[in-house]
């Protein structure tokens, strides 16, 4: 049985990878592991031992602390209700948007808010 912070953990590394725009095949060869162990630690099937975080941490441009953000004390489960960043085309629009230059992308958010205000 999976525990929930190892699923939270898998959840973190797979959507920063996604949002960074590599492969389970890419990390794995950054970390130096098959990609299939990859996917077990992003299913939250396999733990993720303190020195392979620290591989996999550095290889993803983040804080070790990143991958226990948003997870609740209490319950040791996520606090989000519903997790948007689950969403394969919520991960490919905020990938997309970083993608777009900062001053475009300026543009674009005031632009978001304003319908978002509007609706």
């Amino acid at each position: 049985m999976k525990h929930p912070v190892d699923a939270h953990v898998g959840k973190r590394i797979r959507h920063r990878r996604w949002l960074v725009g590599m492969t389970q095949q890419q990390l794995a060869d950054k970390v130096g592991i098959k990609f299939q162990q990859i996917q077990k630690y992003e299913t939250g099937m396999n733990r993720v031992s303190a020195s392979r975080l620290w591989d996999i941490a550095d290889a993803l441009g983040v804080q070790i602390s990143f991958f226990f953000e948003g997870l609740s004390e209490s319950e040791l489960a996520p606090v989000v209700q519903g997790d948007i960043m689950a969403d394969k085309e919520a991960l490919e629009l905020v990938r997309s948007y970083y993608a777009i230059p900062e001053a475009q992308r300026r543009r674009l958010f005031d632009l978001a808010r304003v319908l978002s205000d509007a609706a």
